[in-house]
């Protein structure tokens, strides 16, 4: 079983000399990966001590980029500090919305023309 971390803990290894980040409810330890990293060594202190999964994900990295974040982990992220996902999201209402206003729109274009007829 691997070891669980708190989110406060990750926060407190926030600097260029103590980097831990959090991605996708894992934790990794990336001080030695820093000066190694392909996008500069600021963008990992950026999101250092916190849940950098959006940013990680953002960026596109690639399989072997993922791969190689094995090397780092250190634990999962403790069940209470994460996040509870909603059931339904901004992206499904958005479409919800969408689809409603096209078939509203359809109803009033059919409707406009049968009346023409």
């Amino acid at each position: 079983m691997s070891k669980e971390i708190r989110l406060a803990t990750v926060n407190e290894h926030n600097k260029a000399t103590d980097l831990w980040v959090v991605i996708d409810n894992k934790v990794y330890d990336v001080t030695k990966f820093r000066l190694e990293h392909p996008g500069g060594e600021e963008s990992l202190v950026d999101e250092a001590g916190r849940d950098a999964t959006k940013a990680f994900n953002d960026v596109g990295h690639s399989s072997e980029a993922r791969e190689m974040l094995k090397k780092y982990y250190i634990g999962d992220l403790a069940a209470a500090d994460i996040k509870k996902k909603s059931p339904i999201s901004c992206r499904h209402v958005a479409l919800a919305l969408g689809a409603a206003f096209i078939g509203i729109s359809l109803v009033y274009v059919i409707r406009r023309g049968v009346a023409r007829n």
